[in-house]
């Protein structure tokens, strides 16, 4: 399996000949929904759903997007195509097996409404946790993104998580809100503490599994 690492979110995952793409935001480049055969998405904010750009690849070719049920009414006219996803279910996008996690958003603060949000184990492989710290306590983790940044999330708590899910690898997620002076402090501070090899890479990044 081929991954390539886009800005902030944003995850393509090439799998014989089947292209699956995960959270392409508004921080991400559009070209990673070319030639996707699915799309997954962890929850509605636009920083993991760029709903135009998802609305224009559709219109170009029609492909499933699974998420959670409330992507329904942010979706608009692209809501035809959501194969709406639980808990706990298992399924399979673009020939790959996802496993979904989680339901709920972490808190940003009390007088924000919490939305559904869904972690994703792809090919019993990959962990995107979208934004939440739910740890899939069924399985052993290969190659986990860890969200380490965001308006909802602190330092410590992100490092325990890399920990409990106890990955053989660990890469960033979730870094589109940071500049070069973050990056250096949370780069060696992941690095030390993380417990794995840890790893922040460059969108446009390409590896396999």
């Amino acid at each position: 399996m081929q991954v390539t690492k886009y800005a902030h979110s944003c995850l393509r995952l090439e799998h014989d000949g089947g292209v699956l793409v995960v959270d392409p935001g508004v921080f991400s480049e559009p070209a990673a929904l070319d030639g996707a055969d699915a799309v997954l998405i962890t929850h509605e904010h636009p920083d993991h759903v760029n709903v135009e750009a998802l609305t224009r690849a559709l219109d170009r070719r029609p492909i499933p997007v699974h998420g959670p049920a409330s992507l329904t009414g942010l979706l608009g006219d692209a809501a035809g195509a959501l194969s709406a996803v639980e808990p706990g279910q298992s399924f399979t996008a673009a020939g790959v097996a996802v496993r979904a996690y989680g339901g709920q958003h972490a808190v940003i603060h009390q007088d924000i409404p919490v939305v559904d949000n869904l972690g994703y184990l792809i090919n019993d492989v990959v962990y995107h946790p979208g934004d939440a710290l739910v740890v899939p306590e069924d399985v052993q983790v290969d190659t986990l993104f860890a969200p380490i940044h965001a308006p909802w999330s602190k330092f410590s708590e992100v490092v325990d998580f890399i920990r409990a899910v106890a990955p053989r690898r660990a890469y960033a997620l979730h870094d589109g809100l940071l500049n070069a002076n973050g990056f250096g402090v949370l780069d060696r501070q992941y690095t030390a503490l993380s417990k794995t090899e840890y790893q922040r890479l460059e969108p446009g990044t390409r590896f396999r599994l």
